[in-house]
């Protein structure tokens, strides 16, 4: 079974910066393409972003620009860089495989307030 560990979450005022890290446990998904995910209060889920296994990476329209997605295979990790945050980025984020081929994980939540 393949289980989703996300953290790196935290407050931080707009303008800032946070890291996120997604951690697997269970089985390698290495040859998986990998996203991440966020479900802001009140609203369904959504994509952000995808890395595929050659590295090729595609972002949401609204994060594109200030959000980096990369992954380190060998630690079976997956990063998201989150610069110029602002209020709406505020949610919770998850990590997934690209097609969210398992189940979700706790996810980490992050908030963007002054």
């Amino acid at each position: 079974q393949v289980q989703f560990v996300e953290s790196g979450g935290g407050l931080v005022q707009p303008g800032g910066s946070l890291r996120l890290s997604c951690a697997v446990s269970g089985r390698s998904i290495r040859i998986y393409a990998r996203g991440w995910y966020r479900q802001a209060p009140g609203k369904q889920r959504e994509w952000v972003a995808t890395i595929t296994t050659a590295g090729l990476t595609n972002y949401a329209g609204s994060v594109k620009g200030r959000f980096t997605i990369s992954r380190d295979n060998a630690k079976n990790t997956v990063y998201l860089q989150m610069n110029s945050l602002r209020p709406e980025d505020t949610a919770v984020y998850y990590c997934n495989t690209g097609a969210s081929d398992f189940p979700w994980g706790q996810g980490t939540q992050v908030t963007v307030s002054s």
